[in-house]
C-alpha cells in the first residue's frame, strides 16, 4: 500500500521592509483641472517622421528614462533596458539593418489587409529618421539570463514603461516615433546586448523638422473607448 500525505500549504510571505507612502496630495477641486491640463498637452502628441538634426538639451533623455523606470512591473523585476544611440555610425548601422527587415515586410511578409491599413500613414521601407534624429532609444525586454531574475509580465511591464517615456519626452517638447521592426534580433548586434535581452521598441527622439507634416488623423471619442458600469 502506498501512503500519501497532502502537501502542506505554501507558507505566506514573511515580513518585508516597508517605508511610509508619500502620496501626491491634490485638492479635490483641482483634480479634474489637472487631468484636463495633462490631456491638453498629450492630445498634441503625434508620431513624427521628419526630424531636425539639432542636438537635444543636456539631461533630457536621462530624466525621461528615469521617469520610464518608475513604471510598475511584475514582481518589481523592472525587466527593461534603454539603449541610447547618438553616434552617427551606430545610427547608420541601425538604419541599414532595420531597412533590410522592412524591405522583407513590405515586399513579402505583410498581408494586403495590413498594407491597406498602413497606406493612409504613408509608411514604407525607408527609415531616414533613424539617422536624422539626434538620438534613438532602443528599448529591450530583459528575460531570464545569467545573473538576472526571472521576469513576470515582461511585455506588459515594458509597454507601460514606454508609455511613461513617450509622455515624458513629449512634455519636454520633443517629438518621437515608435518603430517596431520585425524580427528584431539585429538590435542585439547593433546595440551590443546579450541574448537574454530582446528588442521591443526603436524610438527616434528629436525636434520636428521645420515644416514637418503629419497624417490628418482623428482619435476615437471618449464614448467609443470608455465604458462605465
Amino acid at each position: 500500500m502506498v501512503h500519501t500525505t497532502a502537501s502542506s500549504p505554501r507558507p505566506g510571505p514573511g515580513p518585508h521592509p516597508t517605508v511610509p507612502l508619500q502620496p501626491m496630495t491634490v485638492p479635490a477641486e483641482e483634480a479634474e483641472e489637472r487631468a484636463r491640463s495633462f490631456h491638453a498637452i498629450m492630445s498634441r502628441r503625434r508620431t513624427v517622421r521628419d526630424f531636425d538634426s539639432r542636438p537635444l538639451p543636456d539631461g533630457v533623455i536621462e530624466w525621461a528614462v528615469r521617469t520610464a523606470a518608475t513604471a510598475p512591473s511584475g514582481a518589481h523585476v523592472q525587466p527593461w533596458r534603454f539603449v541610447v544611440l547618438t553616434d552617427p555610425a551606430r545610427k547608420r548601422r541601425l538604419r541599414e539593418a532595420a531597412e533590410a527587415e522592412e524591405r522583407e515586410f513590405y515586399g513579402r511578409r505583410a498581408s494586403d489587409e495590413w498594407l491597406d491599413a498602413l497606406a493612409p500613414l504613408g509608411t514604407d521601407e525607408h527609415k531616414p529618421f533613424l539617422e536624422t534624429a539626434p538620438a534613438v532609444i532602443v528599448v529591450f525586454e530583459v528575460h531570464k539570463g545569467p545573473g538576472t531574475p526571472r521576469p513576470y509580465y515582461t511585455k506588459e511591464s515594458v509597454g507601460v514603461a514606454v508609455g511613461f517615456l513617450l509622455a515624458s519626452l513629449h512634455q519636454a517638447g520633443l517629438a518621437t516615433l515608435t518603430h517596431t521592426p520585425s524580427p528584431m534580433r539585429f538590435l542585439n548586434e547593433v546595440c551590443e546586448r546579450p541574448p537574454e535581452e530582446r528588442g521591443a521598441y526603436v524610438i527616434p527622439v528629436g525636434y520636428p523638422a521645420p515644416g514637418a507634416r503629419v497624417p490628418d488623423l482623428r482619435r476615437k471619442p471618449l464614448e467609443e473607448v470608455m465604458i462605465r458600469l
